[in-house]
């Protein structure tokens, strides 16, 4: 990469400005500081003044597991250089992170198609509006995605090279992605599912054929060093986590290795009913603003629900009056919740392909071919057309950029599938998608972890289309 850039010094100076150019556009126009971001924040602020990982009360500090410590450490780190809660300086920061995972999809292209292709990937990541919007919000999204590409890249080396430094290096890049999201455990399962298929089914998938792997050593030998290397980046990548599992099995008493999945405190009710009944009927994120979100605190207005929220007029009055019972309070209590679970389990005993099979894929399209707008002013029901002129042409621009990234992703595939190591970029977007189907709230950042593979496979589309590109390994 060191050499491509040096023989292309101008080329990656001028995208590499205007990727910092598009990215402080956001932080000043669209800064995302949001209620999860003063959530890290606070906890970050009491581990460095008072030593406690935990969030502020009314009288006294409260120790918490509800966020693993990655992206507090990160918040910690800026806030003491920089000074406390100074979220602006945190964006900066994300920016030149987010430039990072420029160069890395320029670098994963360029190890499996070649430097043309790697600098089609630079141009597409840099000019990435997505990648850009998450650098100015006080989240764990940019630092999530660029270690993500980090340990694919590495991955990638690893498996070419058969060196055991680089699945030191991928594991403790995997490492960082889980200590900053548990969903990070993923990207893990990934590389490992594809280290033992690959151990199984060499030849099948070209490892040891047209790659460098063939000459160092033979299939078997390199086999041996696959197994050791899968090992290798498991413990690496979980030896984190075992001061943190051991800190709340003392704090709390209980085993806690990553975070909970509803991110609530030891002792606090989840309206889990509540969440099965949303299941029930939820495939888009404007339901999650109106509906899923407003639990707890806020009046949910049923009218927003969507008439697959109900098959029947009985059914659309019991609705009507649970969400009315829970107005009251604002909050599901354990007699609600059980209610909300008899209801979800009419609807999945009348409708189980809509539960298990339909909805599940809508909830992934929607995740994968929404504008991408959250983050932005833009009314998230940009179809209904009913919002300022700018917003409106703001999101249809959006959901065109993201069609164009989506399909050239999916047309990369389709010509880089028969390709060494391609695989393992693969196997992970299907892993992350099929998690992602079983949520309840489906939000388009979920998928924004996949796009450096996603701009890497467009990158090798677009060299293809326009016959400036050929597939090979280095």
């Amino acid at each position: 990469m060191r050499e491509l850039v040096r023989r292309n010094l101008r080329f990656f100076l001028l995208f590499s400005a205007a990727a910092l150019l598009l990215r402080l556009v956001f932080i000043f126009w669209f800064p995302g500081v949001v209620t999860d971001s003063f959530v890290y924040g606070d906890i970050a602020k009491n581990w460095l003044q008072h030593g406690i990982y935990g969030l502020s009360g009314p009288d006294e500090i409260s120790p918490t597991y509800i966020r693993l410590p990655g992206y507090p450490a990160f918040l910690a780190f800026i806030f003491a250089i920089f000074g406390m809660e100074h979220y602006r300086a945190v964006l900066f920061v994300q920016m030149f992170a987010d430039l990072g995972t420029c160069f890395l999809c320029a670098h994963i292209a360029l190890r499996l198609f070649g430097p043309k292709v790697a600098k089609l990937a630079f141009v597409l990541a840099c000019l990435c509006p997505f990648l850009a919007d998450y650098s100015a919000a006080a989240l764990t999204e940019t630092l999530e995605i660029f270690f993500t590409a980090l340990a694919l890249d590495l991955a990638i080396t690893a498996l070419q090279r058969a060196s055991f430094r680089y699945w030191a290096y991928c594991g403790m890049a995997s490492a960082a992605a889980i200590l900053l999201r548990p969903d990070g455990g993923i990207l893990l399962i990934a590389i490992e599912l594809y280290i033992f298929v690959t151990i199984l089914f060499p030849h099948q998938l070209n490892l040891f054929s047209g790659n460098r792997v063939e000459s160092i050593s033979p299939a078997s030998a390199c086999r041996r060093r696959l197994v050791l290397g899968g090992v290798l980046i498991a413990v690496i990548a979980v030896a984190p986590l075992v001061p943190w599992a051991i800190r709340n099995w003392k704090v709390f008493g209980g085993f806690q290795p990553l975070a909970p999945r509803y991110a609530n405190e030891e002792d606090e009710f989840v309206p889990v009913g509540f969440n099965r009944w949303v299941k029930t009927w939820i495939a888009d994120y404007a339901s999650v603003e109106e509906v899923y979100w407003q639990e707890p605190g806020s009046p949910i207005d049923s009218s927003k629900l969507p008439s697959r929220a109900f098959d029947t007029p009985r059914q659309q009055r019991k609705t009507a009056a649970l969400i009315n019972d829970y107005n009251q309070v604002l909050h599901v209590t354990p007699e609600l919740d059980k209610t909300f679970a008899a209801l979800a389990a009419e609807r999945i005993r009348e409708h189980p392909i809509r539960y298990y099979l339909g909805l599940p894929m809508l909830r992934i399209a929607d995740m994968w071919l929404r504008p991408r707008t959250e983050m932005l002013p833009c009314d998230s029901r940009w179809w209904e057309f009913n919002d300022d002129l700018r917003w409106l042409a703001l999101a249809i621009f959006l959901g065109t950029v993201n069609l164009f990234y989506v399909a050239g992703g999916l047309l990369g595939w389709m010509y880089s599938r028969k390709l060494p190591l391609t695989g393992v970029l693969v196997l992970f977007v299907v892993l992350r998608s099929v998690f992602l189907v079983t949520l309840e709230n489906p939000e388009p950042r979920y998928t924004l972890e996949m796009y450096p593979v996603v701009i890497v496979l467009a990158a090798y589309a677009l060299a293809r289309k326009t016959h400036s590109g050929q597939p090979s390994v280095s």
